[in-house]
């Protein structure tokens, strides 16, 4: 039972026994071919010999037979125990070729398993193995980043979260030591606090759905211009509040978009609302949407501090702000753009951010395609 249960879990075994099975297999044919075959043409040339040599060898014909059904069996013997040696050394070698690189990625697989997400395995060749090799490498890198993703969100989510939760925490330490007074401002506080928590968690909650291909799109054929006029029309207040002008340049007879227009407008309103916020008091803000072949664009260009270069390639990563300086109560949860994203992504288009750096402005534009 134990021989069994090795022969099958090891590789190696299992080809040595093939081997065999195939080197057994062509020696009993050979046996049973020559048991068969050799006594008729052995008969058949000795009958022609017999006619050369005047019929003298009568007596010789079965000692003849004899010896050369002996002489076939010991070649077969000698050739079965060749063939058998040679399939140890066959069976070795390429064992060795092709266990051995299982072996390194199940040890490898065993020690990604423990966390160490470092490991990789020594690509060599071109056929199968090799690619299987560079599979598990590949597997390996995501996982890694995965996993760097993971402690890092963990690290935003606690940075997110401390930040109020100390406020919290003061006022209500500054009520019972009675260094607070507790009227309406001091509550209010308090609760501006709890509802950035509360955007916090559900903006989290987007996030999640949104990264694993889960937003909900109730798709309907929606009129682009008015559109963008009612997300303008929402945060124009805002606008004058600051003194910050918002523009609209939209191009007539804008071809409808199919979208989720609730969707859709919680992504434009991320991109002004960001435009207003980086952008000074007496500064400008123009939403311009241009139709072209099969697509539409739309396009949130301000003059406000603008990105560096730098910053471009994170500008849509969870968390990240360009301008470090502004604390969280006034720069939202940190992933809107990362929301606005996916939510552009899962209606098939792209979202891009370009500037031509620190205080010359930028420009976010959403291509989204023209599909009905």
């Amino acid at each position: 039972m134990k021989l069994m249960n090795t022969l099958r879990q090891r590789i190696g075994w299992k080809l040595f026994i093939s081997y065999l099975i195939i080197i057994v297999v062509g020696v009993v044919s050979l046996a049973i071919t020559a048991e068969f075959v050799t006594p008729s043409a052995i008969d058949r040339h000795m009958a022609g010999m017999t006619v050369m040599m005047g019929g003298n060898m009568g007596g010789m014909m079965g000692d003849l037979n004899e010896s050369v059904r002996q002489a076939l069996n010991d070649i077969l013997l000698i050739a079965a125990l060749a063939a058998t040696a040679t399939a140890v050394l066959v069976s070795t070698f390429v064992t060795r070729r092709i266990v051995s690189p299982i072996e390194e990625m199940t040890q490898a697989s065993q020690r990604i398993a423990d966390g160490r997400y470092d490991e990789r395995v020594l690509v060599t060749g071109e056929d199968e193995l090799s690619e299987l090799a560079g599979s598990f490498n590949q597997m390996a890198h995501t996982l890694a980043q995965t996993e760097e993703r993971r402690r890092q969100l963990i690290g935003d989510v606690a940075h997110e979260l401390r930040t109020p939760l100390s406020s919290i925490r003061s006022v209500m330490e500054g009520l019972v030591d009675g260094v607070l007074p507790a009227e309406s401002a001091t509550f209010l506080s308090v609760q501006s606090e709890v509802s950035r928590l509360q955007r916090l968690v559900h903006d989290l909650e987007e996030l999640s759905r949104a990264e694993a291909g889960q937003i909900p799109l109730e798709m309907e054929l929606v009129d682009t211009t008015t559109l963008i006029h009612a997300a303008a029309e929402r945060l124009r207040p805002q606008f004058e509040d600051k003194n910050v002008q918002l523009s609209l340049e939209l191009a007539p007879d804008l071809p409808k978009l199919r979208a989720d227009s609730e969707r859709m407008t919680q992504v434009l309103l991320n991109l002004m609302g960001n435009a207003l916020q980086y952008t000074p008091a007496g500064g400008e803000v123009a939403v311009i949407a241009r139709a072209e072949t099969g697509t539409i664009t739309i396009s949130v260009q301000d003059n406000g501090i603008g990105i560096a270069p730098e910053h471009l390639d994170h500008i849509f990563e969870r968390f990240y702000r360009v301008d470090k300086s502004r604390s969280r109560a006034g720069g939202g949860s940190g992933i809107g753009l990362t929301i606005s994203e996916h939510i552009i992504e899962a209606h098939g288009g792209s979202v891009s951010a370009t500037s031509p750096g620190p205080n010359q402005g930028s420009t976010f534009s959403i291509t989204l395609p023209l599909d009905y």
